[in-house]
């Protein structure tokens, strides 16, 4: 996916929200407007590609990034039971530590912990749902709706491809060393990665072995997983947002198909549709001005709205 900041940033303190402590990293003037940038299952603010970090300042944007409850340095709920993940896709019943509605109120919580009123919202993959699940139940704190990669989680959409829902899926190598885990991360990447623009494999290592280093818990990423299957069908919320939305998705999505980004975009009123031919489910550098602009202008609709 997306390349390593080459230098880390300096994070914030990590801040008191919705009962959990979430890392937080900030950028950008603090007059400019805000973004806030919501990652996907699993992975840490890092996974944000440097390039479109810069893309996003040279905007005009003060971006917001942060670790999800269960990723990176924020709170891991280790005293939660690990899902059954494998009996869940059987059609048993599943409870999860905690659901998509829990990380949509860390976000609002984050907002307020940041005495920031509205924000401009992004949110990719998991992280797409979350940002469509904060625009709809909480309306007065959203300026501006991208969703990225995302679905609206309805059953008739089509899956992802075999090889797709394998390397989301498979088990993890027995060897859970780092050198092990970066091995199997890049082989999972390459299922998924934008067939028009291939990254750079040993910058996708390096950028691996960060995020073991940072955090490695798989068992954070099953209850993540949890939530994400729980939550079901979310076209009724998708048609009561009226902040405006930007849905952008690879063309050659294996993961989530284009079609479930089409979906999204056709049960929010007056969404725009921008589907990237050649891009999958990740961030590549050279689609950085792409996708910076569809944040962009989502946010230039909002400057409009009365």
């Amino acid at each position: 996916m997306p390349r390593p900041d080459p230098q880390p940033l300096p994070a914030m303190p990590r801040l008191a929200v919705n009962g959990i402590e979430l890392e937080v990293l900030l950028e950008g003037p603090a007059e400019a407007p805000p973004l806030l940038l919501i990652m996907g299952l699993g992975v840490p603010l890092t996974r944000w590609p440097r390039a479109l970090c810069e893309a996003l300042l040279q905007r005009g944007f003060r971006l917001i990034r942060f670790d999800n409850r269960d990723a990176g340095l924020s709170t891991h709920l280790d005293h939660a039971p690990v899902p059954n993940l494998g009996a869940a896709l059987r059609g048993m019943p599943l409870e999860p530590a905690y659901t998509l509605d829990d990380m949509a109120a860390d976000c609002v919580g984050l907002l307020d912990a940041l005495a920031i009123p509205r924000a401009h919202i992004a949110g990719a993959s998991m992280g797409g749902a979350i940002a469509q699940i904060v625009a709809a139940r909480y309306p007065q704190r959203v300026l501006s709706l991208t969703s990225i990669m995302s679905s609206s989680g309805h059953p008739s959409l089509p899956p992802p491809t075999p090889a797709a829902a394998a390397a989301l899926f498979a088990p993890l190598p027995r060897e859970r060393q780092r050198d092990a885990i970066v091995a199997d991360a890049l082989q999972r990447y390459q299922a998924i990665a934008s067939p028009a623009y291939p990254e750079d494999p040993q910058q996708l290592q390096a950028m691996f072995a960060a995020e073991y280093e940072r955090s490695f818990d798989p068992r954070g990423v099953a209850r993540q997983m949890a939530a994400i299957l729980a939550h079901g069908d979310r076209r009724p919320l998708l048609a009561g947002i009226r902040a405006p939305t930007v849905v952008l998705h690879g063309a050659a999505d294996p993961l989530i198909p284009p079609a479930c980004g089409e979906d999204v975009a056709a049960h929010i009123p007056g969404a725009e549709l921008r589907l990237v031919p050649g891009m999958g489910h990740d961030f590549p550098a050279a689609l950085a001005p792409v996708i910076a602009d569809a944040i962009a202008a989502a946010a230039a609709r909002a400057m409009l709205q009365p």
